[in-house]
């Protein structure tokens, strides 16, 4: 229940971040918007590090996997597209794109076991579900 509660937390914070972000880009540019996102979210890392028991960061140089250290080039990009994408289409739309496309990522990801994800088997109810997602996204996009 308890990991529903964050992932749905999780999902609201990022449509107000993403309407706050486009805010912000039209009063600077989209790179400059996107470094004080980033230079925000860095310092509430090293605050929350400073307070939560501040683990070695010589851990990041042993990881057998070196590219899932990335992950913040790709918040970097995640993060433009989504004040790209929320300028364009309006918050729900893109927000409504946004988790379709992260969900058939995310299963693909799981189905193929990539990333040393574990590996599950295909369900025609996965797909099934995310016709249903992409159906409403064409039904509350009709005019």
């Amino acid at each position: 229940m308890l990991g529903i509660l964050i992932a749905l937390l999780s999902g609201a914070l990022m449509s107000i971040q993403g309407v706050f972000n486009t805010e912000v880009t039209k009063n600077t540019s989209l790179w400059v918007s996107n470094c004080w996102v980033q230079i925000t979210a860095f310092a509430v890392c090293l605050i929350g590090w400073f307070f939560t028991g501040r683990q070695s960061f010589g851990g990041l140089f042993v990881m057998d996997h070196k590219y899932m250290l990335f992950g913040g080039v790709i918040g970097a990009f995640i993060t433009l597209t989504v004040i790209q994408s929320m300028s364009q289409l309006g918050p729900a739309r893109a927000v409504m794109l946004i988790v379709v496309s992260q969900l058939l990522i995310a299963y693909l990801i799981e189905l193929f076991g990539l990333f040393g994800v574990e590996k599950v088997e295909f369900d025609w109810r996965k797909v099934i579900g995310m016709g249903l997602a992409i159906s409403g996204i064409i039904i509350f996009k009709w005019k």
